[in-house]
């Protein structure tokens, strides 16, 4: 696994991370209709992009791995 592939992982854990994060925290109801709104709208496009960059990090490692 090169340094690029680990980089990518560590960002797609963060992002990942953050995104459930800001879902979960659609569950209290100490939050306003506007935060609600935010947190939604960020929490899925966070663990959206985390997602979708490990995949481009595992498509990367699989495809820079000599056969």
């Amino acid at each position: 696994m090169t340094y690029g592939v680990t980089v990518m992982y560590i960002v797609a854990a963060v992002l990942t991370l953050a995104g459930i994060v800001l879902l979960a925290r659609l569950g209290s109801a100490t939050i306003s209709e506007r935060q609600v709104y935010a947190y939604r709208m960020i929490g899925i496009m966070a663990a959206s992009a985390g997602i979708v960059l490990a995949m481009s990090a595992t498509a990367m490692w699989t495809w820079s791995t000599p056969s």
